[in-house]
């Protein structure tokens, strides 16, 4: 398995000790470490007696959660949050207690992390619905509540073994059905590609196995040509004096599964080798790319600039497949040091980067930039009650993307399954009002038509058209159209 955060040792993964985390937090203030340090003492002390299924004292799973975020970067009051975060739900002490012992801000996360247990429920479903709720929503509030749940999933999920086969199929359909698109959401690229190849693990085990096996032998054979392209890249770097760091990587277990899941041969599947190359600074970037692609020649229809256009969960990266030693195609990403943090650990990278008011940068960030962001807000505005407030984000905001292009050439992340409708919606309300076709492509369609990705979009409008029938409703995927469809036959 692919284990990106994981002490690896012996036979598989070690469990964190205090002296494991008290190494990760070299890092960070004096004050900040005894904070932590006072966070894992109270954790223990509450913990005292209490064992996981696995027969280890149950302040272990604490203490991973916080080594996890460390690893990450998450600043103090989060790592002590991650080291609380079962408090208040397996033990007598109630979040007031832990703002006079701390301080607010840690009470809070606790809190957000807490599940929902002391309302009257009329089943063990609909608990889990407003759980899942809570969950999804306290990203708008706070987004390292997110960070938490991740991070305890993560620790959850490397532990499985000791689950029942029943509860391992459920936690691995959970993960991937909530917390890989969260992780994807928040630009966690890491814990989403772990998260990932275990649940994929669990779920199919066969499968597993025999991707783990292509994985190994593609590690096996491309190892010579990786290592002679980083050095050949490296000494070009080096004599242009571009400060620089390269690193290799393989395709994770569940990329290359879904590759071939969709119809791909393994022989088509051109992202399978890849090498980092970290520097400095943007302009650094683009020069590394000439440079690259003068020793190493491009796979045309293969190059992706992510900085110029970056994700709608901000990654930001130039992507370009070369044919490298031998004729073996092998990925390029090109990023800056500060893009390749924020790659690997999302927005919690920013604590590291922008230092002191960077929860408040975070935050701001996520509200203002992550499309992401704007449609919970809505969805949790327009769906009252929880199981349909999660089919919703499941079908509209975790479900497969297309992206499609304006006749500007800007590009609108949509839900897969999203009709023209959904598109003019997008682009603002009148254009959806007023909506009577679409051409996509350079060919008229009708309004209802089902777009795909890369598709390129023109509305047709006309201010004396009746304006949008009630029946657009079941052919739209959006929140925001249904809820503009409605409004308008409300009038």
């Amino acid at each position: 398995m692919s284990c990106f955060f994981c002490i690896l040792g012996g036979e598989g993964m070690k469990e964190i000790t205090w002296d494991d985390l008290s190494n990760m937090l070299k890092k960070y203030d004096k004050e900040d470490i005894s904070e932590i340090k006072k966070a894992y003492e109270f954790a223990k002390l509450l913990h005292e007696g209490q064992y996981r299924q696995s027969g280890e004292a149950y302040i272990t799973h604490p203490l991973n959660v916080a080594y996890i975020l460390a690893e990450m970067n998450a600043d103090k009051d989060t790592i002590c949050a991650g080291l609380l975060h079962d408090t208040v739900e397996d033990t007598k002490i109630i979040n007031e207690d832990i703002a006079t012992l701390f301080n607010p801000s840690v009470a809070k996360l606790v809190e957000g992390v807490t599940k929902i247990s002391k309302l009257n429920f009329s089943s063990k479903q609909a608990q889990n619905m407003a759980n899942t709720r809570k969950i999804i929503t306290g990203i708008t509030e706070d987004v390292r509540i997110i960070i938490i749940k991740l991070a305890d999933r993560l620790h959850n999920m490397r532990t499985l073994q000791f689950k029942s086969e029943f509860k391992q199929k459920e936690n691995a359909m959970e993960t991937m059905d909530i917390f890989v698109p969260l992780a994807y959401y928040i630009g966690a690229y890491r814990m989403k590609s772990e998260l990932e190849d275990i649940s994929l693990q669990y779920l199919y085990p066969d499968k597993y196995k025999a991707i783990q096996d292509i994985q190994l032998k593609i590690k096996d054979d491309s190892k010579q040509c990786l290592e002679e392209m980083l050095y050949t890249i490296d000494g070009i770097l080096t004599d242009k004096d571009i400060p620089h760091h390269i690193k290799m990587r393989t395709k994770n277990i569940y990329g290359i599964y879904k590759k071939l899941e969709s119809g791909y041969k393994l022989s088509d599947i051109h992202d399978l080798l890849a090498l980092k190359v970290m520097v400095d600074d943007i302009a650094n970037c683009y020069q590394t790319l000439g440079l690259v692609h003068s020793k190493y020649h491009p796979l045309n229809d293969k190059f992706k600039d992510y900085i110029f256009n970056p994700k709608t969960n901000m990654y930001r990266s130039i992507h370009t497949t070369v044919f490298g030693e031998n004729d073996r195609l092998v990925q390029t990403q090109i990023r800056t040091f500060d893009m390749d943090q924020i790659a690997s650990f999302g927005l919690s990278s920013y604590w590291n980067i922008n230092k002191g008011n960077a929860r408040e940068v975070m935050q701001e960030d996520l509200k203002n930039k992550y499309q992401f962001f704007k449609s919970l807000v809505e969805i949790n505005h327009v769906f009252a009650d929880n199981q349909e407030f999660v089919r919703q984000v499941k079908s509209e905001l975790f479900a497969d993307k297309i992206y499609v292009y304006t006749t500007k050439g800007d590009i609108i992340e949509l839900p897969k399954g999203s009709t023209a409708i959904d598109f003019a919606y997008k682009i603002h309300s009148d254009i959806g009002n007023t909506m009577v076709g679409a051409v996509v492509n350079d060919k008229p369609v009708d309004v209802d038509y089902v777009l795909q990705n890369k598709d390129r979009v023109r509305i047709i409008t006309d201010d004396l058209s009746y304006g949008p029938r009630e029946e657009w409703i079941d052919k739209v995927k959006t929140t925001t159209a249904k809820r503009k469809i409605r409004e308008f036959n409300r009038r």
